[in-house]
């Protein structure tokens, strides 16, 4: 039987009859083909796309794609298995050709920065626990990928059963991708004004005295250490100094 992927190519003026396409989809649901329909479902054929696509350039000129409503969703996960989640989506969006419908999956992170035993470590920590992220154009085809996709145990915002889910809005997005590296790594701070502390390293080692100030900016404090029986205010990095 030829389909439509055996057809010659088209000639740039030849119209396709709607009618003939139909009776090919039809034929090929009468085979009872499971290839066949996902592809009729998922993929129009090449042959049939006089569209551009989103931010084709033609002689200069961008020409948007029509169709494409993208916007992020928010899937819950099971705690713990965000990364795992995200791994199976973008497998299934491979396998199921869904590239065009499913753009980017995320699992919200950011960075922070902590001073512990005189050293700097940064660690990436989960913003938000339980939740992954999805770019998508939401349609009854993409829905059902990612709903269905292991370890996902819904969408959040759905206004009810069987109904598709409330899209971000674009602040929340906005906020959330800056936590995620535009702007510069979460400060840990495990200092209070009044903490005693000891310096671990430079001129003051091995000095004790008492935090007076903190700036965080500068990840630097003002510790107030008695130096031949006085206090005196002396500026140190996080790192110099640790609690006692």
């Amino acid at each position: 039987m030829q389909t439509m992927y055996d057809a010659e190519p088209i000639v740039d003026d030849t119209t396709i009859s709607e009618t003939a396409v139909d009776e090919t989809k039809t034929e090929d649901l009468q085979m009872g083909d499971p290839v066949a329909v996902e592809e009729i479902v998922e993929e129009p054929s090449a042959e049939l796309e006089d569209e551009p696509s989103a931010d084709v350039v033609d002689d200069d000129v961008v020409v948007a794609k029509p169709k494409d409503n993208r916007n992020w969703f928010v899937v819950h996960t099971y705690s713990g298995y965000e990364n795992k989640v995200k791994a199976n989506l973008e497998r299934r969006i491979h396998s199921m050709g869904m590239q065009d419908k499913i753009f980017r999956v995320l699992v919200p992170m950011e960075d922070e920065v902590e001073f512990k035993d005189g050293k700097r470590k940064i660690t990436p920590k989960k913003v938000f626990p339980g939740y992954v992220l999805v770019e998508m154009t939401m349609d009854d085809q993409s829905w059902y990928v990612v709903r269905n996709t292991q370890g996902v145990t819904g969408f959040v915002g759905s206004p009810g059963p069987g109904e598709k889910p409330v899209p971000l809005q674009d602040k929340e997005v906005k906020t959330i991708l800056k936590q995620m590296g535009i702007e510069a790594p979460k400060l840990k701070i495990d200092f209070r004004k009044g903490d005693r502390v000891k310096v671990t390293s430079g001129p003051f080692f091995d000095f004790t005295g008492v935090v007076d100030d903190i700036a965080p900016e500068k990840e630097r404090l003002r510790a107030l250490i008695s130096i031949f029986g006085r206090e005196t205010p002396v500026e140190l990095e996080f790192f110099q100094v640790e609690k006692v």
